[in-house]
Protein backbone atom coordinates (compact mmCIF):
# COMPACT_ATOMS: atom_id res chain seq x y z
CA UNK A 1 0.00 0.00 0.00
CA UNK A 2 1.83 3.30 -1.20
CA UNK A 3 1.01 6.51 0.01
CA UNK A 4 2.38 10.57 -0.15
CA UNK A 5 2.29 10.41 3.43
CA UNK A 6 1.97 8.41 6.86
CA UNK A 7 1.06 9.67 10.30
CA UNK A 8 1.76 7.09 13.41
CA UNK A 9 -1.05 8.34 16.05
CA UNK A 10 -4.45 10.36 15.58
CA UNK A 11 -3.72 12.35 18.43
CA UNK A 12 -4.12 16.13 18.59
CA UNK A 13 -1.34 16.51 16.77
CA UNK A 14 -1.65 13.31 14.51
CA UNK A 15 -4.95 14.32 13.07
CA UNK A 16 -3.79 17.39 12.10
CA UNK A 17 -0.98 16.89 10.40
CA UNK A 18 -3.03 13.99 8.60
CA UNK A 19 -5.60 16.59 7.51
CA UNK A 20 -3.15 19.43 6.58
CA UNK A 21 -1.25 16.94 4.20
CA UNK A 22 -4.21 16.09 2.53
CA UNK A 23 -5.46 19.20 2.25
CA UNK A 24 -2.19 19.94 0.51
CA UNK A 25 -2.50 17.47 -2.17
CA UNK A 26 -0.96 14.30 -0.63
CA UNK A 27 -2.45 10.95 -0.35
CA UNK A 28 -2.46 10.22 3.92
CA UNK A 29 -2.90 7.15 5.49
CA UNK A 30 -3.04 7.72 9.32
CA UNK A 31 -2.33 4.86 11.76
CA UNK A 32 -3.78 4.50 15.22
CA UNK A 33 -3.29 1.60 17.33
CA UNK A 34 -6.75 2.26 19.73
CA UNK A 35 -8.95 5.46 19.33
CA UNK A 36 -9.05 8.09 16.77
CA UNK A 37 -8.10 11.12 18.74
CA UNK A 38 -5.77 10.03 20.83
CA UNK A 39 -5.11 10.46 24.35
CA UNK A 40 -6.45 13.70 24.47
CA UNK A 41 -9.83 13.06 22.73
CA UNK A 42 -10.33 9.90 24.68
CA UNK A 43 -8.22 10.15 28.17
CA UNK A 44 -6.99 13.12 28.37
CA UNK A 45 -8.44 17.21 27.61
CA UNK A 46 -11.79 16.49 26.53
CA UNK A 47 -13.02 14.23 29.22
CA UNK A 48 -11.14 15.68 32.09
CA UNK A 49 -13.34 18.85 31.04
CA UNK A 50 -16.79 16.92 31.27
CA UNK A 51 -15.36 15.71 34.52
CA UNK A 52 -14.56 19.28 35.61
CA UNK A 53 -17.85 20.73 34.54
CA UNK A 54 -20.26 18.06 36.43
CA UNK A 55 -17.71 19.33 39.30
CA UNK A 56 -18.35 23.12 38.80
CA UNK A 57 -22.00 22.23 38.52
CA UNK A 58 -22.33 20.18 41.78
CA UNK A 59 -20.74 23.24 43.29
CA UNK A 60 -23.18 26.03 42.00
CA UNK A 61 -26.04 23.72 43.36
CA UNK A 62 -24.20 23.59 47.06
CA UNK A 63 -24.16 27.33 46.85
CA UNK A 64 -27.19 28.36 45.25
CA UNK A 65 -28.46 30.17 48.06
CA UNK A 66 -25.34 32.59 47.14
CA UNK A 67 -27.46 33.43 43.99
CA UNK A 68 -30.82 33.89 45.44
CA UNK A 69 -31.62 30.40 44.55
CA UNK A 70 -33.07 27.67 46.79
CA UNK A 71 -31.60 24.17 45.14
CA UNK A 72 -30.59 21.04 46.47
CA UNK A 73 -29.26 17.46 45.07
CA UNK A 74 -26.78 15.10 45.09
CA UNK A 75 -24.10 13.82 43.12
CA UNK A 76 -24.18 10.58 41.32
CA UNK A 77 -20.56 9.38 40.50
CA UNK A 78 -21.54 6.83 38.02
CA UNK A 79 -23.66 9.27 35.86
CA UNK A 80 -20.84 11.82 35.95
CA UNK A 81 -18.44 9.26 34.29
CA UNK A 82 -20.90 8.08 32.15
CA UNK A 83 -21.18 11.87 30.50
CA UNK A 84 -17.40 12.08 30.59
CA UNK A 85 -17.07 8.97 28.38
CA UNK A 86 -20.03 10.22 26.56
CA UNK A 87 -18.38 13.20 25.66
CA UNK A 88 -14.79 11.60 24.37
CA UNK A 89 -17.21 9.35 22.46
CA UNK A 90 -18.74 12.28 20.55
CA UNK A 91 -15.45 13.66 19.97
CA UNK A 92 -14.11 10.52 18.90
CA UNK A 93 -16.47 9.96 16.03
CA UNK A 94 -15.85 13.41 14.85
CA UNK A 95 -12.03 12.87 14.38
CA UNK A 96 -13.61 9.71 12.55
CA UNK A 97 -15.95 11.75 10.52
CA UNK A 98 -13.45 13.96 9.35
CA UNK A 99 -10.76 11.14 8.52
CA UNK A 100 -13.80 10.06 5.56
CA UNK A 101 -14.04 13.82 4.59
CA UNK A 102 -10.76 14.15 4.04
CA UNK A 103 -10.06 11.03 2.13
CA UNK A 104 -7.79 9.73 5.02
CA UNK A 105 -7.36 6.23 5.08
CA UNK A 106 -7.30 5.16 8.79
CA UNK A 107 -5.20 2.22 9.64
CA UNK A 108 -6.00 0.23 12.82
CA UNK A 109 -2.77 -1.50 14.74
CA UNK A 110 0.53 -0.82 15.96
CA UNK A 111 2.77 1.25 13.67
CA UNK A 112 6.78 0.32 13.55
CA UNK A 113 9.28 2.33 10.93
CA UNK A 114 10.99 -1.15 9.34
CA UNK A 115 12.69 1.00 7.03
CA UNK A 116 13.26 4.61 5.13
CA UNK A 117 9.75 4.77 3.29
CA UNK A 118 8.23 1.84 5.15
CA UNK A 119 6.00 1.52 8.17
CA UNK A 120 5.35 -2.33 9.09
CA UNK A 121 1.69 -2.01 11.28
CA UNK A 122 0.47 -5.33 13.71
CA UNK A 123 -3.42 -5.20 14.05
CA UNK A 124 -4.57 -6.84 17.26
CA UNK A 125 -5.13 -10.37 15.83
CA UNK A 126 -1.62 -10.27 15.59
CA UNK A 127 -1.66 -9.62 11.66
CA UNK A 128 1.15 -7.75 9.69
CA UNK A 129 0.64 -5.27 6.95
CA UNK A 130 3.68 -3.29 5.15
CA UNK A 131 2.34 0.40 4.11
CA UNK A 132 4.75 2.93 1.95
CA UNK A 133 5.03 6.35 2.05
CA UNK A 134 7.94 9.02 1.16
CA UNK A 135 7.13 10.66 4.07
CA UNK A 136 6.31 9.58 7.80
CA UNK A 137 5.12 11.60 10.67
CA UNK A 138 5.61 9.91 14.09
CA UNK A 139 2.78 11.38 16.32
CA UNK A 140 3.10 8.46 19.54
CA UNK A 141 2.30 10.86 22.03
CA UNK A 142 3.08 10.17 25.86
CA UNK A 143 1.95 8.19 28.67
CA UNK A 144 1.35 8.64 32.50
CA UNK A 145 4.89 8.70 34.07
CA UNK A 146 5.61 5.76 36.53
CA UNK A 147 7.85 6.36 39.52
CA UNK A 148 10.17 3.19 40.89
CA UNK A 149 8.52 3.72 44.30
CA UNK A 150 5.13 4.02 43.02
CA UNK A 151 4.13 1.71 40.79
CA UNK A 152 0.77 1.78 39.53
CA UNK A 153 -1.63 -1.59 39.65
CA UNK A 154 -4.65 0.28 38.40
CA UNK A 155 -6.44 -0.36 41.86
CA UNK A 156 -5.11 1.20 44.70
CA UNK A 157 -2.28 3.22 42.62
CA UNK A 158 -3.84 4.62 39.72
CA UNK A 159 -2.94 7.32 36.55
CA UNK A 160 -5.25 9.24 35.30
CA UNK A 161 -6.80 7.02 32.77
CA UNK A 162 -8.28 5.08 35.39
CA UNK A 163 -9.22 8.04 37.31
CA UNK A 164 -11.49 8.99 35.23
CA UNK A 165 -13.73 5.80 35.20
CA UNK A 166 -13.15 4.73 38.78
CA UNK A 167 -16.34 2.29 39.46
CA UNK A 168 -16.89 4.14 42.87
CA UNK A 169 -16.04 7.03 43.62
CA UNK A 170 -13.59 6.94 46.85
CA UNK A 171 -13.98 8.86 50.22
CA UNK A 172 -10.31 9.95 50.63
CA UNK A 173 -7.17 10.52 47.57
CA UNK A 174 -3.54 11.16 47.74
CA UNK A 175 -3.07 12.67 44.57
CA UNK A 176 1.37 12.70 43.80
CA UNK A 177 2.28 15.61 41.63
CA UNK A 178 0.31 18.94 41.35
CA UNK A 179 0.86 19.80 37.57
CA UNK A 180 -2.24 20.66 35.70
CA UNK A 181 -3.49 16.60 35.72
CA UNK A 182 -2.75 16.55 39.94
CA UNK A 183 -4.65 19.95 40.39
CA UNK A 184 -7.58 19.02 38.23
CA UNK A 185 -8.57 15.70 39.43
CA UNK A 186 -7.84 17.27 43.03
CA UNK A 187 -10.74 19.83 42.11
CA UNK A 188 -13.25 17.23 40.81
CA UNK A 189 -12.93 14.66 43.74
CA UNK A 190 -12.74 17.28 46.50
CA UNK A 191 -15.70 18.75 44.33
CA UNK A 192 -17.96 15.57 45.07
CA UNK A 193 -16.77 14.74 48.56
CA UNK A 194 -13.41 13.21 48.32
CA UNK A 195 -11.06 13.82 51.16
CA UNK A 196 -7.85 15.05 48.87
CA UNK A 197 -4.36 15.55 49.54
CA UNK A 198 -1.95 16.93 47.45
CA UNK A 199 1.76 15.61 47.99
CA UNK A 200 4.62 17.85 45.48
CA UNK A 201 8.13 17.03 45.50
CA UNK A 202 8.49 20.65 44.99
CA UNK A 203 8.66 24.27 46.94
CA UNK A 204 4.87 25.03 45.60
CA UNK A 205 2.03 23.77 43.95
CA UNK A 206 1.63 24.18 39.59
CA UNK A 207 5.31 24.84 40.08
CA UNK A 208 5.83 25.48 36.38
CA UNK A 209 3.28 28.91 36.99
CA UNK A 210 4.57 32.34 38.22
CA UNK A 211 4.89 32.41 42.10
CA UNK A 212 2.21 34.63 42.95
CA UNK A 213 -0.06 32.30 40.87
CA UNK A 214 1.13 29.24 42.97
CA UNK A 215 0.72 31.03 45.98
CA UNK A 216 -3.04 32.30 45.03
CA UNK A 217 -4.06 28.41 44.42
CA UNK A 218 -2.97 27.18 47.74
CA UNK A 219 -4.36 29.64 49.59
CA UNK A 220 -7.89 28.64 47.10
CA UNK A 221 -7.06 24.84 47.53
CA UNK A 222 -7.20 25.09 51.35
CA UNK A 223 -9.83 27.21 51.77
CA UNK A 224 -11.49 24.40 49.53
CA UNK A 225 -10.52 21.67 52.21
CA UNK A 226 -7.82 20.17 50.35
CA UNK A 227 -4.78 19.56 52.34
CA UNK A 228 -1.31 20.23 50.53
CA UNK A 229 1.95 18.81 51.20
CA UNK A 230 5.57 20.53 49.54
CA UNK A 231 8.51 19.94 49.33
CA UNK A 232 7.48 16.10 50.53
CA UNK A 233 8.32 13.00 48.58
CA UNK A 234 6.01 9.80 48.50
CA UNK A 235 8.84 6.95 49.62
CA UNK A 236 6.69 3.91 49.21
CA UNK A 237 3.13 2.58 49.59
CA UNK A 238 1.55 0.06 50.84
CA UNK A 239 -1.64 -1.45 49.23
CA UNK A 240 -2.32 -4.61 51.71
CA UNK A 241 -5.24 -4.21 53.48
CA UNK A 242 -8.53 -2.41 52.94
CA UNK A 243 -6.50 0.84 51.39
CA UNK A 244 -3.91 2.10 50.64
CA UNK A 245 -0.69 3.60 53.26
CA UNK A 246 1.78 6.21 51.68
CA UNK A 247 5.26 7.28 53.22
CA UNK A 248 6.06 10.24 52.92
CA UNK A 249 9.11 11.92 53.49
CA UNK A 250 9.10 15.84 54.47
CA UNK A 251 12.31 18.58 53.48
CA UNK A 252 13.96 18.13 56.71
CA UNK A 253 14.19 14.37 56.57
CA UNK A 254 11.20 13.38 59.02
CA UNK A 255 8.47 10.98 57.66
CA UNK A 256 4.20 11.06 58.05
CA UNK A 257 2.45 7.49 57.00
CA UNK A 258 -0.80 8.62 54.95
CA UNK A 259 -3.80 7.06 54.92
CA UNK A 260 -6.49 6.50 51.38
CA UNK A 261 -8.84 5.12 49.22
CA UNK A 262 -6.45 5.17 46.53
CA UNK A 263 -3.17 7.23 45.65
CA UNK A 264 -3.42 9.07 41.89
CA UNK A 265 -0.08 9.32 40.65
CA UNK A 266 0.11 12.55 38.48
CA UNK A 267 4.03 13.16 38.24
CA UNK A 268 3.99 13.84 33.95
CA UNK A 269 4.37 12.32 30.93
CA UNK A 270 6.65 10.46 29.30
CA UNK A 271 7.19 9.95 26.07
CA UNK A 272 6.13 7.11 23.41
CA UNK A 273 9.13 6.22 21.78
CA UNK A 274 9.84 2.63 22.53
CA UNK A 275 9.55 -0.39 20.02
CA UNK A 276 8.69 2.29 16.82
CA UNK A 277 11.95 1.65 14.69
CA UNK A 278 14.09 4.39 16.23
CA UNK A 279 17.43 3.13 16.89
CA UNK A 280 17.32 0.67 14.06
CA UNK A 281 16.62 3.30 11.39
CA UNK A 282 19.43 5.18 13.07
CA UNK A 283 16.57 8.30 14.47
CA UNK A 284 18.69 10.55 17.26
CA UNK A 285 16.74 10.80 20.77
CA UNK A 286 17.52 13.10 23.84
CA UNK A 287 16.57 12.97 27.13
CA UNK A 288 13.57 10.72 26.05
CA UNK A 289 12.09 12.75 23.20
CA UNK A 290 12.97 12.50 19.56
CA UNK A 291 15.88 15.25 18.23
CA UNK A 292 13.80 17.58 15.23
CA UNK A 293 14.90 21.03 13.88
CA UNK A 294 12.26 24.19 13.36
CA UNK A 295 10.23 22.20 10.71
CA UNK A 296 9.93 18.98 12.74
CA UNK A 297 12.21 17.21 10.73
CA UNK A 298 14.39 13.98 12.42
CA UNK A 299 17.76 14.21 11.25
CA UNK A 300 16.46 11.28 8.52
CA UNK A 301 15.06 12.97 5.70
CA UNK A 302 11.67 12.33 5.29
CA UNK A 303 10.87 11.03 8.89
CA UNK A 304 9.54 13.83 11.15
CA UNK A 305 8.13 14.12 14.72
CA UNK A 306 5.70 15.95 16.20
CA UNK A 307 3.87 16.41 19.77
CA UNK A 308 4.49 15.11 23.27
CA UNK A 309 7.62 12.76 21.20
CA UNK A 310 9.13 15.68 20.02
CA UNK A 311 10.85 18.36 22.80
CA UNK A 312 8.31 21.34 22.85
CA UNK A 313 6.07 21.66 25.39
CA UNK A 314 3.56 18.94 25.63
CA UNK A 315 0.38 20.35 25.21
CA UNK A 316 -2.39 19.58 22.37
CA UNK A 317 -2.44 22.79 20.76
CA UNK A 318 1.59 22.63 20.40
CA UNK A 319 1.05 18.85 18.94
CA UNK A 320 -1.73 20.21 16.35
CA UNK A 321 0.54 23.22 14.92
CA UNK A 322 3.72 21.15 14.91
CA UNK A 323 1.63 18.53 12.85
CA UNK A 324 0.37 21.33 10.28
CA UNK A 325 3.90 23.06 10.43
CA UNK A 326 5.44 19.31 9.18
CA UNK A 327 2.79 18.99 6.34
CA UNK A 328 3.51 22.14 4.99
CA UNK A 329 7.36 21.37 4.83
CA UNK A 330 6.59 18.61 3.08
CA UNK A 331 4.57 20.57 0.72
CA UNK A 332 6.77 22.90 0.04
CA UNK A 333 9.87 20.46 -0.19
CA UNK A 334 7.20 18.83 -3.00
CA UNK A 335 6.54 22.35 -4.77
CA UNK A 336 2.68 21.82 -3.24
CA UNK A 337 2.75 25.27 -0.89
CA UNK A 338 4.66 28.37 -2.35
CA UNK A 339 6.59 28.94 1.40
CA UNK A 340 7.69 28.05 4.34
CA UNK A 341 5.90 27.57 7.95
CA UNK A 342 5.85 30.27 10.30
CA UNK A 343 8.19 28.57 12.67
CA UNK A 344 7.24 28.11 16.41
CA UNK A 345 8.18 30.14 19.22
CA UNK A 346 8.07 27.84 21.92
CA UNK A 347 7.62 31.23 24.77
CA UNK A 348 4.63 32.36 22.85
CA UNK A 349 2.64 29.40 23.97
CA UNK A 350 -0.66 29.99 25.73
CA UNK A 351 -0.96 27.18 29.09
CA UNK A 352 -4.19 26.54 30.95
CA UNK A 353 -5.21 24.56 33.82
CA UNK A 354 -9.39 24.17 34.24
CA UNK A 355 -9.32 23.64 38.25
CA UNK A 356 -11.62 26.41 39.66
CA UNK A 357 -10.53 29.01 39.90
CA UNK A 358 -8.52 28.54 36.36
CA UNK A 359 -5.40 29.57 35.55
CA UNK A 360 -3.62 30.54 32.34
CA UNK A 361 -0.33 31.97 31.42
CA UNK A 362 1.67 33.02 28.74
CA UNK A 363 5.73 33.99 28.00
CA UNK A 364 7.98 35.07 30.71
CA UNK A 365 7.14 35.02 34.41
CA UNK A 366 8.27 38.00 36.57
CA UNK A 367 11.06 35.52 37.72
CA UNK A 368 12.02 34.52 34.38
CA UNK A 369 11.86 38.37 33.12
CA UNK A 370 14.41 39.30 35.48
CA UNK A 371 16.56 36.65 35.46
CA UNK A 372 16.81 37.27 31.40
CA UNK A 373 18.08 41.20 32.13
CA UNK A 374 14.72 42.67 32.05
CA UNK A 375 13.75 45.83 33.46
CA UNK A 376 10.21 45.42 33.83
CA UNK A 377 6.80 47.00 34.62
CA UNK A 378 4.20 44.50 36.28
CA UNK A 379 0.59 45.27 36.98
CA UNK A 380 -2.00 43.42 38.69
CA UNK A 381 -5.65 43.54 38.63
CA UNK A 382 -7.93 41.84 41.01
CA UNK A 383 -10.93 40.25 40.12
CA UNK A 384 -12.21 41.31 43.70
CA UNK A 385 -12.49 44.69 41.91
CA UNK A 386 -14.07 43.35 38.51
CA UNK A 387 -17.71 43.99 38.34
CA UNK A 388 -18.35 40.83 35.94
CA UNK A 389 -16.82 38.70 39.18
CA UNK A 390 -18.83 39.90 41.82
CA UNK A 391 -21.97 39.19 39.60
CA UNK A 392 -21.22 35.77 38.87
CA UNK A 393 -19.72 35.10 42.45
CA UNK A 394 -16.34 34.40 41.62
CA UNK A 395 -13.95 37.34 43.11
CA UNK A 396 -10.83 34.88 43.68
CA UNK A 397 -7.60 35.10 42.14
CA UNK A 398 -6.21 38.38 39.48
CA UNK A 399 -4.57 39.13 36.24
CA UNK A 400 -0.91 40.11 35.81
CA UNK A 401 0.78 41.33 33.21
CA UNK A 402 4.36 41.97 32.39
CA UNK A 403 6.18 44.60 30.70
CA UNK A 404 9.72 45.30 29.60
CA UNK A 405 9.79 49.01 30.75
CA UNK A 406 11.78 50.44 27.93
CA UNK A 407 10.00 50.03 25.30
CA UNK A 408 6.61 48.09 26.13
CA UNK A 409 7.22 44.68 25.03
CA UNK A 410 4.52 42.06 25.88
CA UNK A 411 6.60 39.86 28.27
CA UNK A 412 4.18 37.66 29.85
CA UNK A 413 0.60 37.47 31.18
CA UNK A 414 -0.43 34.84 34.27
CA UNK A 415 -4.13 35.00 35.50
CA UNK A 416 -5.90 32.66 38.02
CA UNK A 417 -9.62 32.98 38.27
CA UNK A 418 -12.95 32.62 36.78
CA UNK A 419 -12.75 32.36 32.99
CA UNK A 420 -9.03 33.33 32.54
CA UNK A 421 -8.36 30.53 29.92
CA UNK A 422 -10.79 31.97 27.64
CA UNK A 423 -8.80 35.16 27.99
CA UNK A 424 -5.41 33.99 27.58
CA UNK A 425 -5.49 34.16 23.62
CA UNK A 426 -5.70 38.19 23.84
CA UNK A 427 -2.04 38.06 24.96
CA UNK A 428 -0.89 35.14 22.33
CA UNK A 429 -1.87 37.08 19.46
CA UNK A 430 -1.09 40.69 21.14
CA UNK A 431 2.77 38.85 21.47
CA UNK A 432 2.66 37.43 18.27
CA UNK A 433 1.66 40.79 16.73
CA UNK A 434 4.69 42.35 18.86
CA UNK A 435 1.92 44.95 20.59
CA UNK A 436 3.20 47.37 23.24
CA UNK A 437 1.66 47.88 26.29
CA UNK A 438 0.90 50.84 25.14
CA UNK A 439 -1.54 50.05 22.24
CA UNK A 440 -3.32 46.88 24.89
CA UNK A 441 -4.22 50.50 26.74
CA UNK A 442 -5.96 51.93 23.79
CA UNK A 443 -7.64 49.18 23.00
CA UNK A 444 -11.09 48.97 24.23
CA UNK A 445 -11.92 45.91 25.86
CA UNK A 446 -15.90 45.61 26.44
CA UNK A 447 -17.40 46.45 30.03
CA UNK A 448 -18.29 44.28 31.79
CA UNK A 449 -16.48 41.38 31.32
CA UNK A 450 -13.60 39.81 32.85
CA UNK A 451 -11.13 40.14 29.95
CA UNK A 452 -10.99 43.86 30.53
CA UNK A 453 -8.77 42.80 33.22
CA UNK A 454 -5.69 42.69 31.10
CA UNK A 455 -6.10 46.32 30.10
CA UNK A 456 -6.47 46.93 33.55
CA UNK A 457 -3.71 44.98 34.64
CA UNK A 458 -2.05 46.56 32.09
CA UNK A 459 -2.92 50.57 33.11
CA UNK A 460 -1.99 49.71 36.75
CA UNK A 461 1.84 48.58 35.72
CA UNK A 462 1.86 52.12 33.94
CA UNK A 463 0.16 54.15 37.07
CA UNK A 464 -3.19 54.91 35.09
CA UNK A 465 -5.55 52.16 36.84
CA UNK A 466 -8.89 53.46 37.48
CA UNK A 467 -10.79 50.83 38.95
CA UNK A 468 -8.18 50.07 41.51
Amino acid sequence: MAYDVIVIGSGPGGYPAAIRASQLGFKVAIIEKENLGGICLNWGCIPTKALLKSAQVYEYLKHASNYGINASGSADFGAVIKRSRGVADKMSKGVQFLMKKNKIDVIMGYGKIASKGKVEVTATDGSKQMVEAKYIVIATGGRSRELPNLKQDGKKVIGYREAMVLATQPKSMIIVGSGAIGVEFAYVYNSMGTKVTIVEFMPRIVPVEDEEVSKELEKQYKKQGIDILTNASVEAVDTNGAGVKALVKKQDGSTITLDADIVLSAVGVVANIENIGLEENGIKTEKGKIIVDKYQQTNVAGIYAIGDCSPGQALAHVAAKEGINAAEHMAYLEKKHHHLPDTIDYNNIPGCTYCTPEIASIGYTEKAAKEAGYELKVGKFPLMASGKASAAGATEGFIKVIYDAKYGEFLGAHMIGYNVTEMIAEVSVARKLETTAHEILNAIHPHPTISEGVKEATAAAYGEAIDI
